[in-house]
């Protein structure tokens, strides 16, 4: 028989929350990439450009809230801990605070709803690192299913667009362009999961509920990094605001569905940059809020969480595609980081 779950991980990227902490950090996400000094530097600035503070720990902070009501209305018991891959408080710290409190066996939500290497693979080798570093008595680790087509992760995202296309002018709204975003991957990457699938799956089931025509909306992308000379997913959202201007279009929602909450990627490159774009066009552009801490989402949790507890029989998913696997296989979103080849620097 299963042993049963003793706690809940929360599994996030992490981000700096003051000026001294970005290199570092920054330095973390990139180890053993193919990315040049002068783009760390420049993805620097940004951060420099809200004090050096990423909102995604804070934004972690508050699910964890959120989840810790919920959990406790629908009479689920356990404890909560906190890691990241790139920042504080980092996976190896947490598995062995784990460890000392005695917690044997634990349930992992990744805030990443697609598969992918850096969304989910990444994340369990990850685990597996810190279980390594922590030893004999580091917690086992499972992970709840990615819920892309889950119907409340759905339902959250449709509240949001709606609230975006409220906020433009009222004779715009019939009309606008929906640009659906998600960060961009190398090609390499994509080629071996189901990330962009699951994208255009998330798009189509959220534009289904709003009612929009094909022809109103599209998945684009946003945030690539990595050498110029590597093809990444595409279009970007700053090229796609240029086509849209080209067919005269006037107004436009962004809908970042890639992420789960608002990271500088979307304070900076959609927030700034695009909304920047837009003014210079005479774009009327509004943004959508991520799925944060909406009650729907915050629902979804706990129900994948009741689903591995054995206490949800009901695997609930919508469209196409069905629920996906709690346990991953073991060729799933296999990925091998490009290097540069030795005594050439990174182009």
């Amino acid at each position: 028989m299963t042993e049963p779950y003793d706690a809940l991980l929360i599994v996030s990227f992490g981000g700096p929350e003051k000026r001294e902490d970005v290199i570092p950090f920054l330095e973390n996400v990139l180890r053993g990439k193919p990315v040049p000094r002068e783009r760390l530097l420049e993805v620097a600035d940004h951060y420099y450009h809200f004090g050096g503070v990423s909102p995604i720990n804070s934004q972690v902070r508050d699910l964890i809230a959120a989840l810790q009501v919920e959990l406790a209305r629908a009479g689920v018991t356990l404890s909560i801990y906190w890691g990241n891959r790139n920042w504080h408080p980092l996976l190896t710290d947490t598995l062995r605070q784990m460890a000392d409190h005695g917690i044997k066996r634990a349930l992992a939500f990744f805030t990443s709803a697609y598969s992918s290497y850096s969304g989910c693979r990444q994340y369990r080798e990850n685990i597996q690192q810190a279980q390594s570093e922590v030893g004999p008595n580091a917690p086992a680790v499972d992970k709840v299913r990615v819920f892309y087509n889950h119907p409340d992760f759905i339902a959250a995202n449709v509240d949001r667009v709606r609230a975006a296309l409220r906020r433009l002018p009222e004779a715009n709204r019939e009309t606008a362009a929906i640009a659906f975003t998600a960060h961009s991957i190398p090609h390499s990457m994509a080629d071996h999961c189901n990330y962009v699938a699951q994208l255009t799956e998330t798009c189509r089931l959220i534009a289904d509920e709003l009612k929009l025509s094909p022809e109103r909306w599209k998945l684009v992308y946003q945030s690539r990094s990595g050498r110029p000379s590597d093809p990444w997913l595409e279009p970007d959202i700053l090229d796609h605001i240029r086509t849209l201007n080209s067919s005269r279009q006037t107004s436009l929602v962004i809908a970042p569905i890639g992420f789960l909450s608002d990271h500088i990627e979307i304070l900076f490159d959609l927030d700034e940059q695009a909304r920047e774009l837009c003014d210079e066009l005479g774009i009327a552009m509004a943004r959508s809020g991520t799925v944060g801490t909406h009650p729907r989402f915050v629902m979804m949790v706990r129900e994948l969480i009741q689903e591995r507890l054995g206490q949800i029989t009901d695997r609930r998913a919508i469209g196409t595609c069905g629920p996906s696997h709690d346990v991953c296989p073991a060729d799933c979103c296999l990925y091998t980081v490009p290097v540069s080849r030795p005594g050439r620097p990174p182009s």
